[in-house]
């Protein structure tokens, strides 16, 4: 079953909440299920244009290649010809740096991927880390 709209509300507010906590830049949090189907994605004021794209890359690069955009980090300095392959198959919304984390319920399900964009790559991911756990669910990274 894939994430509710209730799961995705609590994950992009519980986000910008320790966005807002830790005195981060302005965020923009992307939920997407396991179709890459857009299920909230909402933005803070005074967030750039184009990091709700951003956030939406890290999740669909997440969900396309079932491992968070961490790991996709790391295979990209190790392979960067796969990663930027995989990125023209995806029609260059594939963001491989930290902040997109898969979403999984307590039995490993996959119910989808939170993107997060606006500050470091690192602050991003924990944004998202807190808002899946404030939703219950679990937090994939790797």
């Amino acid at each position: 079953m894939p994430i509710t709209l209730k799961q995705a509300r609590i994950i992009v507010e519980a986000s910008i909440a320790k966005g807002r906590e830790l005195k981060l830049k302005p965020l923009s949090v992307v939920i997407l299920d396991p179709r890459t189907s857009l299920v909230a994605c909402n933005s803070e004021e005074g967030v750039s244009q184009m990091r709700w794209r951003i956030a939406q890359g890290k999740a669909n690069a997440a969900i396309q290649l079932g491992m968070g955009s961490r790991a996709l980090m790391v295979r990209a300095e190790q392979q960067a010809y796969f990663i930027q392959s995989m990125n023209g198959l995806a029609n260059g919304e594939f963001v491989p740096v930290p902040g997109g984390v898969l979403i999984r319920d307590a039995d490993g399900s996959l119910l989808g991927a939170v993107g997060i964009s606006g500050d470091t790559s690192d602050n991003d991911e924990t944004a998202a880390l807190a808002g899946i756990s404030a939703a219950g669910l679990v937090a994939e990274t790797g």
